[in-house]
């Protein structure tokens, strides 16, 4: 039976609020929903569409969670259902945004935002050593495949506002590389978007930041950082480099997709508005994926042209994960961060605890710190 809108409303909006812990929360609350609990789904289609969603640049688990309201209810569906699985973690994200970038926060505030973000580069480090066990089975050749995660790297950590030219070049070249030994499959390689930004620093500059979040982001969240963090900290200087450090870490804390950090870049640009509008320009592309493609995701699963982009792409993304820790760690300003970043990783890696918990164990250090007098950074 088809479900109503309501339903849809509460259902996503239910795993909107409660999806903490990134892509693989999101996608276990989903097939528990559709495929286990209502049967809206039938498993071999819910992995596909993972499979799909996972082709295509942006959050892929945002746009899974609008696949299976579109498939659900339709194209109202996909949009009701889409809104409220992002409503919640951003109403959530804006509302600390605006207790972390406050004129004169509490000293605690402080503290807290200090500790959590000096846990930030442990945190890109775990996010992207998790996905190279399974990028590494699908590679062609290792050689190749460890090029463009060297790449990637290199890229996250010296030239970070030209990532997209590494992650589309690495792409455009794996599929030149595989093209002359498999058929035309009708199936063109994704749209390239100029790579020229707004030379201001107004609503237009943060439209394109956001957009280049929303649409050219290749292999998880975290992908975002090194393509936000030259624009919001050494370009315009919307945040402070400790400023960001809050902002991703707060990302990572809320519910729904990390890609929320993103509004968080907006409210230090433009306030309240600007929050909102960098996150409609980041989710556009999500939403405009699906409703426009959604029936020809089972093609795109097994498209060649689509591996093959991704096969340079993906890799790629996941060594900008990782390098991206570096700029992440010089952002640190005080001794006891490093102490924090430290602790973080063995947490992470040695202890195997979750991002979450781990974020919020350090942001509690820094509130320890800053009560008992000790420096934080301006």
């Amino acid at each position: 039976m088809t479900p109503s809108l309501l339903t849809v409303v509460r259902e996503w909006g239910r795993i909107g609020c409660l999806g903490f812990g990134g892509p693989p929360a999101h996608i276990a609350l989903l097939r528990q929903l559709c495929v286990e609990r209502r049967g809206w789904l039938e498993p071999h289609e819910f992995e596909d569409a993972i499979a799909a969603c996972n082709l295509l640049p942006g959050p892929a688990s945002t746009q899974l969670a609008i696949f299976c309201a579109w498939r659900v209810r339709g194209r109202t569906g996909a949009v009701v259902g889409g809104a409220c699985f992002i409503l919640p973690g951003l109403i959530l994200i804006l509302a600390l945004a605006a207790l972390f970038l406050a004129g004169s926060p509490p000293r605690w505030v402080r503290g807290a935002g200090a500790g959590a973000g000096a846990a930030v580069a442990a945190v890109a480090i775990q996010a992207g050593s998790s996905l190279i066990p399974d990028s590494r089975r699908r590679a062609r050749t290792q050689a190749r495949w460890l090029a463009y995660l060297v790449a990637g790297a290199a890229a996250a950590a010296t030239i970070g506002p030209w990532l997209v030219l590494v992650l589309l070049g690495c792409g455009l070249l794996e599929l030149a590389i595989r093209r002359p030994r498999q058929s035309d499959s009708g199936f063109a390689p994704f749209p390239l978007l100029a790579t020229a930004g707004s030379a201001g620093g107004g609503l237009l500059a943060l439209s394109w930041v956001a957009l280049k979040v929303g649409a050219l982001s290749y292999g998880g969240g975290f992908v975002i950082i090194p393509l936000m963090q030259h624009d919001a900290v050494d370009r315009y200087h919307w945040l402070t480099g400790g400023e960001f450090l809050n902002a991703v870490a707060l990302g990572q804390i809320t519910p729904g997709p990390v890609v929320h950090t993103v509004a968080v870049v907006g409210y230090a640009a433009a306030g309240l508005g600007g929050g909102l509008l960098a996150a409609l320009v980041a989710f556009a592309p999500s939403f405009a994926f699906v409703l426009l493609g959604a029936g020809r995701f089972d093609q795109l699963r097994d498209n060649e042209n689509a591996k093959g982009f991704l096969g340079g792409a993906g890799p790629a993304a996941i060594g900008a994960i990782l390098g991206t820790a570096i700029p992440l760690a010089r952002a640190l300003a005080e001794p006891w961060q490093y102490a924090v970043l430290v602790g973080a990783a063995l947490a992470l890696f040695a202890l195997r605890r979750g991002v979450v918990l781990t974020l919020l164990l350090a942001g509690a250090t820094g509130v320890v710190i800053a009560l008992a007098g000790g420096p934080l950074p301006r």
